[in-house]
């Protein structure tokens, strides 16, 4: 999964607009970036995508290719190889004033966070994520629906109990958080089994070659999400909209659900960092994950036993069965009967 950085795609770089000739430049330097890894196997420098143009790079030092994806590859992949979701407000919160701008390297968001009363509160109930109006006609069975909202339920579920007492339904809480689906694209499978393919055929032409193989960008799944937190008087404490598209670094699942339920994990991430640490979850750089992130992402059980009514992250398993491209529900047991 790619964590959104302090880089934004906003049309902005460290603050400032960028505009006619100086937004050429930049991303002349990200192509020619790119060019030079490929043909010379280079390592960049972390600097190397700053505001700076042209880049910093320096040789490895040795021939053939680096150990890891070189970075003047990957980062013009997903600058350029994103589908594209809609910023939706789909007149489901309580109120939607003075939402700010909030845009990561591959996510787009509006929200606002009142964090003197996200800071004393301790306990929160997560109201089963639902599908908007919006999407009635989007292609995705009762089955697939209840697999993309419940991914979203247990990514905000294993993040808000790294502070927070989660609590169930019915108990009272200090925070009640409540999630919709606004917008979903399905996943063109097709494009996806071309890709496998393509990767496939990568490791048995060229084995022991780290090039990456790009997802085709055709049929990108896309998902976009508004949700809130409420204190015991229903006022609104936090706010979030959400939109964000799948890329085409990585490798897709063969389902029409396949990218949705990848891209709701990513949201239940932010939209938890928020409550957790009272500020955006964008625009900073990227924290190491904590003993408990790594515990729940391998299947182990969240801190809060409200948890487990959202199921536990498929572990290895699931990460095995995405680079596959399996369709989630193959590795992914869903929400525990009730």
């Amino acid at each position: 999964m790619v964590r959104d950085s302090a880089l934004e795609i906003s049309g902005r770089c460290g603050g400032r607009p960028q505009h006619g000739r100086e937004a050429g430049r930049s991303s002349s330097w990200l192509a020619a970036a790119a060019r030079r890894t490929l043909r010379l196997g280079v390592r960049t420098e972390p600097a190397a995508w700053s505001c700076r143009y042209p880049p910093v790079i320096k040789p490895s030092g040795k021939r053939g290719w680096c150990g890891a994806w070189p970075a003047g590859l990957v980062a013009p992949l997903l600058l350029a190889g994103c589908a594209s979701a809609p910023l939706e407000q789909a007149s489901t919160l309580q109120s939607y004033d003075r939402l700010t701008e909030a845009n990561g390297l591959v996510t787009r968001s509006r929200l606002r966070v009142d964090e003197a009363a996200i800071r004393d509160a301790k306990t929160v109930q997560i109201v089963p994520t639902s599908f908007g109006a919006g999407t009635l006609r989007v292609p995705l069975n009762a089955e697939q629906r209840r697999l993309v909202a419940n991914a979203v339920d247990r990514a905000l579920c294993a993040g808000l109990s790294e502070r927070f007492q989660v609590v169930g339904p019915g108990q009272p809480a200090d925070l009640t958080i409540r999630a919709l689906v606004t917008h979903v694209t399905p996943t063109d499978t097709l494009a996806v089994g071309a890709s496998r393919g393509a990767a496939i055929a990568k490791m048995v032409l060229l084995p022991g070659v780290p090039v990456p193989v790009p997802r085709i960008p055709i049929g990108m799944g896309t998902l976009s999400l508004e949700a809130e937190a409420l204190d015991l008087k229903g006022d609104q404490k936090a706010a979030m909209i959400w939109a964000r598209g799948a890329h085409m670094v990585g490798s897709g699942r063969m389902a029409v659900e396949g990218d949705a339920y990848t891209l709701a994990s990513e949201f239940g991430y932010d939209f938890s960092r928020l409550l957790v640490t009272g500020r955006s979850p964008f625009g900073q750089l990227p924290a190491l994950p904590s003993a408990h992130q790594i515990s729940t992402s391998l299947g182990g059980a969240a801190a809060s036993r409200a948890c487990e009514a959202f199921g536990r992250n498929p572990g290895l398993v699931g990460f095995m069965g995405g680079q596959l491209g399996l369709p989630p529900g193959w590795t992914d047991k869903g929400a525990v009967a009730r």
